[in-house]
């Protein structure tokens, strides 16, 4: 971010010192890793490209979004440059609606609590050790975090709720949008319906698909850049109808369903980045992740709680 004179309450820094003290996590060949550094000159270009991302737009917005807080004093965040760049950056850098996502965002968390109140990794241990859940190591061929979900046959629901894997989600992309890189470049998330069955249909309401797609298509600061659906049977049909009258039209549009293409998955996401199981060239076995990157994932425990503590004042 090529702001004149950054402003860093310092958080930023001290993520960056503890990324460099824990290991990353390696299963096999694989090698995960959170990205919290600044972009390439690859990424910086493509940032100016697409976002607008230059230092006269960068600091007026950077401006014009510390005057729209000090109108929204109930708000508490950091007075810090890298922190509103999450939500700017998938703004375009247009500071009204990147401010008007930030209080939507935390508005969320104050009106849905079930999905939000302590989302800490300690707490989602069950969710992530299922395997119903996981980010991939590798970004896809244009750049973004791949997180896949496994909706079919290996989930249990009841060991493993709805609510629980939404919980697990919103941890996975709360770190990836921390990552200036998957800020610039955003997020794919594939859904794996293998073996989805009448007794996960059930399970779904539309109270939940509301939920969700209000968080995604209002809330989450991030850009979406595909939505892939593979291995569905028919009967995921039951499971869509729930959600369809909730989807936008710029949603509809980014949601891609390949059944058993692999070919056609693997053109979105890359060879080099998808799993083996998925038509790739990337050996990581699925079944070796869940466990590994919940204790990887917790070696971050003080960045999440602290993230946790943003927001709107709860009322009593």
């Amino acid at each position: 971010m090529n702001s004149r004179n950054p402003i860093s309450c310092g958080s930023y820094e001290v993520t960056l010192k503890n990324v460099e003290k824990v290991p990353p996590l390696i299963i096999k060949s694989s090698v995960y890793k959170f990205e919290p550094q600044p972009v390439s000159p690859e990424i910086e270009e493509k940032a100016k490209n697409e976002l607008r991302e230059t230092v006269e737009i960068i600091d007026q917005a950077l401006a014009e979004m510390r005057t729209y807080l000090k109108d929204e004093p109930d708000l508490n965040v950091p007075d810090d440059d890298y922190f509103f760049a999450k939500f700017l950056r998938p703004c375009k850098w247009h500071a009204k609606p990147a401010f008007d996502l930030m209080k939507r965002f935390y508005r969320f968390r104050i009106n849905h609590p079930r999905y939000c109140e302590n989302l800490l990794p300690v707490n989602e241990h069950v969710t992530f050790s299922s395997g119903v859940l996981m980010s991939f190591p590798l970004r896809s061929k244009d750049g973004c975090r791949v997180v896949l979900v496994r909706g079919g046959k290996i989930w249990k629901p009841k060991e493993v709720s709805l609510d629980q894997i939404f919980r697990g989600l919103m941890l996975l992309l709360d770190a990836a949008i921390v990552e200036p890189t998957t800020q610039v470049c955003g997020i794919r998330v594939i859904l794996d319906m293998d073996g989805l069955s009448l007794s996960h249909v059930t399970y779904f309401t539309p109270s939940f698909a509301g939920a969700v797609l209000e968080w995604v298509q209002k809330c989450l600061p991030a850009r979406l850049k595909g939505v892939h659906i593979i291995n569905q049977p028919y009967i995921f049909n039951m499971v869509f109808a729930i959600f369809k009258p909730f989807i936008h039209e710029k949603l509809r549009k980014r949601v891609i369903f390949h059944g058993t293409d692999k070919a056609g998955l693997k053109s979105y996401i890359g060879a080099q980045a998808l799993p083996q199981k998925y038509g790739g060239d990337l050996d990581l076995p699925l079944e070796q992740v869940g466990e590994p990157l919940w204790n990887y994932l917790n070696q971050f425990h003080e960045e999440f709680e602290e993230s946790s503590k943003l927001g709107y004042t709860k009322k009593n």
